[in-house]
């Protein structure tokens, strides 16, 4: 939902939405180095969504997109 507040509200682009919500949040809050982005050498928190096209997410808010959570490198949620 932030990601398609951003984009209706701010002007931003999905991209520039979604960089807002991951590795600019991280570096907001001093953790850029460890998490934010996917890189070698950092913790790998990864959500995989149900989207074709990552300029779906300002347009479907509202609904579960979730496929599979990972924590730390581990699946811990996959719906089947």
């Amino acid at each position: 939902m932030v990601i398609a507040l951003a984009c209706r509200y701010m002007g931003l682009t999905q991209a520039q939405a979604i960089a807002a919500a991951t590795i600019n949040a991280a570096h907001a809050i001093g953790r850029g180095h460890e998490i934010g982005s996917l890189e070698a050498n950092k913790q790998a928190d990864i959500l995989v969504l149900d989207v074709a096209d990552y300029r779906q997410l300002g347009y479907r808010y509202g609904t579960n997109l979730v496929q599979t959570v990972l924590k730390s490198g581990q699946v811990v949620f996959a719906n089947a």
